[in-house]
């Protein structure tokens, strides 16, 4: 009886089943996360560990840097990859000089070593660049296109003149107003942001003809027509347009602008007035005095 309690006793405390934690260690050896660190994890950091090492030496490290730099200068100044010239299409040979100024390169030069967009800027920012493209052409060429400013007015300031295109920015200097007799001549404060109105304006000035001096911009309001012998058709601010051609209509009636008048003032609508010149003037009053008037 005594030896069956012990029997039981001792299967009771030599219980083959796992424990617990030996359990959940079996279970996590077989996960594929643990399985995937021993194949990859470990050899990982042990590459780390040895690379490290390995670079902790400062003789090593500096090889290694020139070993890369080297081979990065080989590859980068291939045949292939090497640019010899800049090729400009849509500027004047003026402007393409100015271009080739600003954009100061040494070739011949790897195509690595060129900051495309940087290049880009640099174009836009001469004056008579409307618009501009950089590429890298095949065989070496540096291709800059240029979209240019078209000058359609010459605008006068206390500076002297410019050309000045249809959105009002200036293009380039101009030396004398009869380098570019074929623009119209605009004047005034704020006379460059309002350059379409003073197309318009020169537009149907037309039947002036060569008595048209130019359009002056007026306290940024409105305008004046200039004509020669100094004569000014005040213009009101709205339908200043249509006011001229009221004017020129009524010259062509009764050739009032061929008078000794100095001002047309139309900036009441509803009550035009005249202004003759001084000599008119003084000789009006003389012959009121002869008259006895």
């Amino acid at each position: 009886m005594r030896s069956m309690i012990r029997g039981a006793r001792a299967d009771k405390t030599c219980d083959p089943a796992p424990s617990r934690w030996a359990w959940r260690i079996e279970r996590l050896l077989l996960t594929p996360a643990f399985i995937l660190f021993l194949r990859a994890g470990v050899p990982a950091l042990l590459a780390f560990a040895a690379g490290t090492w390995w670079l902790s030496d400062e003789a090593r490290r500096t090889a290694l840097i020139d070993t890369v730099a080297e081979a990065k200068a080989r590859f980068e100044t291939r045949p292939e990859f090497m640019v010899h010239l800049m090729a400009i299409d849509g500027a004047t040979d003026a402007l393409a000089q100015e271009i080739r100024a600003e954009v100061l390169l040494d070739f011949p030069l790897s195509s690595f070593d060129l900051e495309l967009s940087k290049i880009r800027d640099t174009v836009m920012t001469l004056d008579p660049v409307k618009s501009a493209t950089v590429r890298i052409r095949p065989g070496g060429i540096l291709q800059v296109n240029v979209e240019r400013r078209m000058p359609v007015v010459v605008w006068r300031h206390q500076a002297g003149l410019s050309l000045v295109d249809a959105e009002g920015v200036t293009v380039r200097d101009l030396g004398r107003r009869m380098d570019r007799p074929d623009l119209p001549l605009i004047a005034g404060q704020g006379a460059t942001d309002h350059v379409p109105e003073a197309l318009d304006l020169h537009q149907a000035a037309g039947p002036l003809g060569e008595r048209l001096r130019g359009v002056v911009r007026v306290g940024d309001r409105r305008w004046d027509v200039v004509l020669d012998r100094d004569q000014h058709i005040m213009l009101p601010e709205e339908g200043a347009v249509e006011a001229l051609e009221r004017v020129i209509a009524l010259d062509g009636a009764q050739d009032i602008l061929s008078r000794d008048i100095k001002r047309v003032d139309l900036r009441l609508g509803a009550r035009p007035t005249v202004q003759m010149s001084e000599y008119a003037t003084s000789e009006w009053w003389n012959i009121r005095q002869v008259s006895g008037q």
